[in-house]
């Protein structure tokens, strides 16, 4: 029987294989590579207009659940395909409702957008 491995080995082992799963979304994914630029644009933004500490956190929730989401998304995309390739009818409707998800995130994102900096102007 094959020695088990201690916690601290798991814990870096998964750290490695969640930077991995990251560098594979930014890299291969024009959704999140569109996503991180708007997160970009606006922590510039926020620099620029000083926003609070709680604008500050609240900016980067919504940064972080957006492409958290979009992770979700492209997962859900990944296995469908793996699953089933051709075109059926459930896995569009599974699809459409991850890319759902990710698109009410965004109006929302927009929303606490608008709310932090339309009064900055």
């Amino acid at each position: 029987m094959p020695k088990k491995e201690s916690f601290l080995v798991n814990r870096l082992k998964s750290v490695g294989y969640a930077l991995k799963g990251a560098i594979l979304l930014i890299t291969k994914e024009s959704s999140i590579k569109i996503q991180l630029g708007v997160a970009v644009l606006v922590t510039i933004a926020g620099f620029y207009f000083e926003i609070s500490k709680t604008e500050w956190l609240i900016q980067i929730l919504t940064i972080a659940l957006i492409i958290g989401l979009e992770g979700v998304n492209t997962a859900i995309e990944e296995v469908a395909n793996f699953v089933h390739p051709e075109y059926h009818k459930k896995i569009g409707y599974i699809k459409d409702v991850a890319a759902g998800a990710v698109f009410i995130a965004a109006i929302c994102a927009a929303i606490m957008g608008c709310i932090i900096y339309i009064p900055k102007f």
